[in-house]
């Protein structure tokens, strides 16, 4: 990804989109499981060395479920949902943090009648989102409200 040093001031447009931030995809298609979900990078300054991005996930949609080496640090801006930490789902609401420690299965879900816009820090340098193998969804899914809350189909379905 090119890094470009931000302006001094990025104006919000309304409906959570920054004058000058482009609105990408959250992932390549058939990557990795998820279900309506868009990221924007609001600072990815060189000098920085975290990154401060913007995920909104359309009702009823979903983030993959993964895990990483690097920390999260989470700030619901919009909407309601829920989310996977570990081994805990956690309802979601205006303003809630979430901190998602190392090596920690993670995913987010948002309302099925609203979207769910969160702010996310993490290091500007990171290791790519490792996915759940066969033997770890069987791990999880012991844990039956882990169960009931994943979303592991295919990429842009649920399941």
């Amino acid at each position: 990804m090119k890094v470009t040093r931000a302006k001094h001031k990025r104006a919000h447009l309304g409906d959570h989109r920054w004058d000058g931030v482009e609105v990408l995809e959250y992932k390549s298609e058939g990557s990795a499981p998820f279900r309506d979900v868009t990221r924007q990078v609001l600072f990815a300054d060189p000098e920085l060395a975290a990154q401060w991005r913007y995920f909104e996930v359309a009702p009823g949609g979903h983030t993959t479920l993964e895990r990483h080496r690097h920390v999260h640090a989470v700030m619901v801006i919009r909407g309601r949902g829920r989310c996977l930490v570990g081994e805990e789902v956690h309802d979601l609401h205006l303003h809630d943090l979430v901190s998602i420690p190392p090596l920690t299965w993670h995913q987010f879900r948002a309302a099925d009648d609203e979207p769910l816009g969160f702010l996310c820090l993490v290091n500007s340098e990171r290791d790519r989102p490792q996915l759940p193998t066969e033997e770890d969804l069987l791990e999880l899914r012991r844990n039956p409200h882990v169960a009931a809350f994943i979303r592991t189909g295919e990429a842009g379905t649920a399941g």
